[in-house]
């Protein structure tokens, strides 16, 4: 292989099935040598997708080891396949068997051999800092895609038993006893920062419950006319009567592409572009909202939901939240009024459970979106159902243990029925202000001053709204600035 040409590595290429990497390899005029000298950097570099990373990563490790005659001691969980003699043949059988029970996820399962950076720091039992965790998370994930043939949805008992097996290897990394929440959680973090392109796609959901993911699971069913868990909407239904045949056309394009498990998100945008007039139409003239989301679909995907709101407004909400939360939420923690509500005590409670920086700003972060209600004297009930059932018909989020790195959950609610389910307290806090402009729906009295102080920052007013000026002893009524 050494001595291959261009040519005869892309024809290796085909002959594995990776041949979508052909023309960037004919690009970059990888040889056979220099397809033996890559290391995982480069092979992010120059490959897009993580299945294909995954198994370009495993044949040169592979041959590698077949070449020098040596076999891995900690790599026994790789796959192999009749495509490869010099691994299946000979001496090699035994480990070949061995090697495919271990792809059953069982707890036998064996960390693969890091980079040789990475095996220096654990070999000296030093704490990893940030970039290194970052590496070892992202080997571990490509590992983990590896075995599950492609696929970004690993299920919490997988999930378990390779952060057990890492922390068995290296009892150091276990920090404080929290190591294992804490790996687990940057663990989940990188494969949801590789699926984030289709984080917003409904579908994740069922696949993420196909693969046992608890978040995936659907508690309610969409409408009340759908059959219970059932997140899809009822596409046989007939729209109504639209104008222009074409009209008709890109609805049912959208509708028909919205049941599908891989969407083509460039034509989804362009589609709702061209169709924005007549659903604007709609929600002026007050149709109701299930005839709306039936027709448009997309707009139960958070992305699609936030976009509509940037082409309204000019603005992306998104990013206007995570600002806002950002510079203010330790300002909303710090107010009296909120010192003894229950957010704020379950806040405190679990705030002593995890030392891990980005775990403690996150929490903080929800615990302020949660109060903000409480500090301007509003209606908490018409904002978010913190672990209750949402009784508000106007856009309210549902939260379910919003301080449990594992099982907290977001969702928005309108006229009491789900309509998309949230990654966290910002996109949650987003979605909400967002929903009442896109459908365009008057905000309840009980409930105006939090939003008009959201929507001041999001729209960036010469004189924006600001909390309310904090009393001394914390049991005067607070002022109340006007815009």
């Amino acid at each position: 292989m050494e001595n291959w040409s261009v040519d005869q590595v892309c024809n290796w290429l085909r002959q594995r099935n990776l041949g979508e990497l052909v023309p960037k390899f004919r690009e970059e005029e990888v040889s056979g040598a220099a397809l033996l000298a890559l290391n995982d950097r480069m092979v992010q570099q120059l490959v897009k997708k993580i299945g294909h990373q995954a198994v370009l990563m495993d044949l040169i490790n592979k041959y590698q080891q077949q070449k020098s005659g040596l076999e891995s001691p900690t790599y026994c969980g790789e796959t192999a396949s009749p495509e490869f003699p010099e691994v299946v043949s000979g001496k090699n059988l035994k480990s070949f068997f061995a090697r495919c029970k271990t792809l059953q996820w069982t707890s036998s399962y064996t960390l693969p051999v890091f980079p040789y950076d990475v095996k220096c720091i654990l070999a000296e039992k030093k704490c990893p800092d940030h970039s290194m965790r970052i590496r070892i998370i992202e080997f571990l994930q490509a590992d983990m895609t590896k075995y599950l043939e492609g696929s970004l949805y690993p299920n919490s008992q997988q999930y378990n038993i390779v952060v057990n097996a890492l922390l068995q290897a290296y009892p150091f990394l276990d920090e404080d006893g929290n190591g294992f929440l804490l790996w687990k959680r940057a663990l989940k973090d990188r494969f949801k920062y590789v699926r984030r392109p289709i984080e917003d796609d409904e579908q994740v959901l069922r696949n993420k419950c196909k693969f046992g993911h608890r978040r995936g699971q659907t508690r309610k069913s969409s409408f009340a006319e759908n059959k219970p868990g059932n997140i899809r909407l009822q596409v046989e239904e007939e729209p109504v009567h639209l104008e222009g045949s074409a009209m008709d056309v890109h609805i049912k394009w959208l509708k028909q592409e919205y049941m599908k498990t891989q969407r083509n998100w460039k034509e989804v945008d362009d589609r709702m572009n061209v169709t924005i007039e007549i659903r604007r139409k709609m929600i002026s003239d007050k149709a109701p909202l299930k005839d709306i989301l039936r027709l448009f679909p997309f707009l139960r995907c958070p992305y699609q939901l936030f976009r509509e709101f940037q082409l309204l407004t000019h603005m992306d909400i998104y990013k206007k939240t995570i600002e806002i939360l950002e510079i203010y939420s330790e300002h909303i923690l710090s107010f009296n009024v909120v010192r003894n509500n229950p957010i704020n005590i379950m806040l405190q409670e679990n705030l002593k459970r995890h030392t891990e920086e980005d775990i403690l700003k996150c929490m903080k972060m929800t615990a302020a979106c949660l109060l903000l209600p409480d500090v301007f004297g509003d209606d908490s009930s018409l904002f978010a159902a913190v672990n209750e059932e949402v009784k508000a018909e106007t856009p309210v989020l549902e939260v379910r243990n919003p301080f449990n790195v594992n099982s907290c959950e977001f969702a928005l609610y309108i006229e009491r029925e789900e309509l998309a389910q949230l990654d966290d307290c910002t996109m949650a806090l987003a979605a909400l202000v967002a929903a009442f402009h896109v459908f365009n729906i008057p905000c309840p009295q009980r409930i105006h001053r939090t939003l008009n102080f959201l929507e001041s920052l999001v729209f960036e007013v010469r004189s924006p709204a600001s909390l309310p000026i904090q009393a001394k002893r914390g049991l005067e009524a607070p002022e109340y600035p006007s815009i």
